[in-house]
């Protein structure tokens, strides 16, 4: 059950995703030649007009499959033969479609639970927090320069800027106050904290106040993934560390079953809240400028823009399929890692 979940969520996922290519590919008066979802040999499909909607054999990707987009072609509504920016536009919508189902999920989400802002609720004796003046009841703001909403983030920002000096900006009682300090290495956490606890109590807004702080969350969520990514490539993380559709799939299982127990409401709160991070997570990956994806193929569209002189076809195939043989055989790696740490 819990796999089946996992893989009804990821497929959903990566179907909005080509949703976008799609929608906005019909609206250029583009032909879709295939629809489909998966990967690997076709299971089946269904012809409407001149669309093929294909289910492929392993439920990890999909794809938009337009006329002329990897091919030569005459055909007047082939992809290639579209200005460049109704290409960029076509392109950019599946990372798009991504950033708008987070949005929308975090809004649900939100609006259901609420969220915990960034209220202190104790401060721990000899912190770095103590020493700067912070108070249980003061609200962080900010944390130089990046601005805070979520408590969470609190947590976030420390982690992935490690004992590093910090100027912290709070409110107390409708004033804002600042302060310059450094957290402080905790044994037993393992990492640097300020000595902050959260005060534990969740806000609840109206409609308008859920809808904005739905942006917030994605904010937060594109923060972590683009931090994530610096940790990788800078070496601070490794391939080892990375999850891939088995992991996702797995991980998915397992907050199922930490959550079932309590109840279909709070597994539900927990599907969405994996989906909004899946989904921003997928939208920030797909525009990382590299060949194959989404944004690296937008790069040669923006060359083009600047050269008025659209590059290949041959060329930008082979530079597109190189991309794609070497993110084909990562996640041969990365799934090959997943599936060995289900058997430890």
């Amino acid at each position: 059950m819990k796999i089946l979940l996992g893989i009804i969520i990821f497929s959903f996922i990566i179907l909005f995703h080509e949703l976008g290519h799609f929608l906005v590919a019909k609206k250029c008066n583009v032909r879709v030649n295939e629809f489909m979802l998966g990967l690997g040999p076709k299971l089946f499909g269904i012809q409407r007009g001149e669309t093929l909607y294909s289910l492929h054999l392993l439920p990890f990707g999909g794809a938009c499959v337009m006329e002329g987009e990897e091919e030569e072609s005459e055909d007047d509504r082939s992809f290639a033969k579209k200005t460049v920016w109704q290409r960029i536009a076509i392109v950019f919508a599946g990372p798009l479609f991504n950033f708008i189902l987070a949005y929308i999920l975090s809004v649900i989400l939100i609006g259901a639970v609420g969220y915990y802002p960034a209220t202190i609720g104790e401060v721990s004796e000899g912190s770095a927090a103590e020493a700067a003046g912070i108070e249980a009841g003061d609200q962080i703001v900010e944390l130089n320069g990046y601005r805070v909403h979520f408590y969470q983030e609190i947590s976030v920002y420390t982690f992935f800027h490690a004992g590093e000096s910090l100027r912290v900006t709070y409110e107390r009682d409708g004033e804002t106050n600042t302060v310059d300090l450094t957290p402080t290495y905790d044994e037993e956490a393992g990492r640097y904290l300020l000595g902050v606890t959260a005060d534990g109590t969740k806000e609840h807004g109206n409609v308008f106040h859920v809808l904005k702080y739905g942006f917030y969350e994605i904010k937060y969520q594109i923060y972590v993934t683009v931090q994530s990514l610096k940790m990788l490539f800078t070496g601070q993380v490794g391939i080892q560390d990375m999850s891939g559709p088995v992991g996702i799939v797995e991980a998915i299982g397992d907050t199922y079953d930490a959550s079932v127990s309590s109840g279909a409401f709070y597994v539900a709160m927990n599907m969405i809240s994996f989906m909004i991070l899946i989904s921003a997570n997928l939208g920030v990956m797909n525009l990382l400028p590299i060949p194959a994806l989404d944004g690296g193929r937008i790069l040669i569209y923006l060359v083009e823009v600047v050269r008025r002189k659209p590059m290949n076809q041959n060329l930008e195939a082979k530079i597109n399929f190189l991309g794609f043989a070497l993110l084909m055989a990562l996640m041969v790696v990365v799934m090959y890692q997943d599936i060995m740490k289900l058997f430890h």
